[in-house]
């Protein structure tokens, strides 16, 4: 009796009362990363298109540039004045692939001689006979009209020896003056995490605030600021044409840019800006690119 009740009271709802929509708005995509969107925006002409949250400054670090290059380069009156798809030379002129050494294919002349006659052969095909030498010197006439019944046969295809397998290519040499370079580490201290592709660009090291952090190679330092968000007080030293080093989250910074600087030479104070506990981080990038710092740090 109570099911009937229940069951008409539902046949008497109102028949415009509107349903329940479930208007859940989904997720936002996570937007790339300013340093995903450097790794795949430059084309072959060194160009790169600016995209929402980039800074000319890491923009200049994500391909291993100054970023005083790149405001010479594109003509900036305001280095902090860059605009979302705004296109900016992240490469000098005379190393852009193709500018100056791309081939320059030209119409065929009217005179060049047309190409020999290709002789196509219409004679019907002969039935397959077992290998001999007797056999091949019989084809060899066939085709010459010459005997060649002196000339030796080459020994048959199955005692030849094996043509030896070509190598793998060999992994590209580092430049002359990238591979004599020495480094030390930067700081002392417990690693508490290591480069992993993707995910944290160099290693981590905990400290204490105020301790030296020191410059890992020779060079010249191209930059010296807070100017990249999750860096903190950055030290980036440039050490040959393909090659630089970061130190991230410093207390203190007490170099200058264009200033040289020897390997072991204090550069920073360790400490924790933009960053939640007392650390280093240091990277090593190549070319732009982060590469793995255990590839050139001594062992420890």
């Amino acid at each position: 009796m109570s099911f009937a009740l229940a069951l008409l009271s539902a046949c008497t709802t109102p028949p415009n009362q509107a349903p329940v929509v479930d208007r859940t708005i989904p997720p936002a995509v996570k937007p790339a990363t300013p340093s995903e969107t450097a790794q795949v925006a430059r084309d072959e002409r060194g160009l790169y298109t600016v995209k929402k949250g980039d800074t000319l400054i890491r923009i200049a670090l994500e391909f291993g540039q100054n970023y005083r290059d790149l405001v010479a380069w594109n003509n900036l009156s305001n280095p902090n004045d860059i605009k979302v798809d705004q296109v900016l030379r992240v490469l000098p002129p005379e190393n852009v692939s193709g500018v100056e050494t791309a081939a320059v294919v030209m119409p065929p002349s009217d005179k060049t001689p047309p190409p020999p006659p290709v002789v196509k052969k219409t004679s019907p095909k002969g039935d397959k006979k077992p290998y001999s030498e007797a056999n091949l010197a019989e084809l060899q006439r066939a085709d010459t009209g010459k005997d060649v019944a002196a000339t030796p046969a080459p020994a048959p295809a199955a005692t030849r020896p094996a043509a030896p397998v070509p190598a793998a290519p060999a992994a590209p040499a580092m430049a002359a003056d990238d591979a004599s370079l020495t480094w030390i580490w930067p700081a002392e201290g417990k690693v508490i995490a290591t480069f992993d592709e993707g995910k944290n660009k160099g290693v981590d090291i905990a400290g204490k605030a105020g301790q030296q952090v020191v410059a890992a190679g020779a060079g010249k330092v191209m930059y010296a600021g807070s100017g990249i968000r999750g860096y903190g007080n950055l030290v980036i030293v440039k050490h040959s044409n393909n090659l630089l080093s970061a130190y991230a989250h410093n207390r203190t910074i007490l170099v200058k840019e264009g200033q040289s600087v020897n390997k072991g030479q204090m550069i920073a104070e360790m400490g924790d800006s933009d960053t939640d506990s007392v650390k280093l981080h240091f990277e090593i990038r190549q070319q732009g690119k982060p590469v793995d710092p255990s590839r050139f740090l001594p062992n420890r």
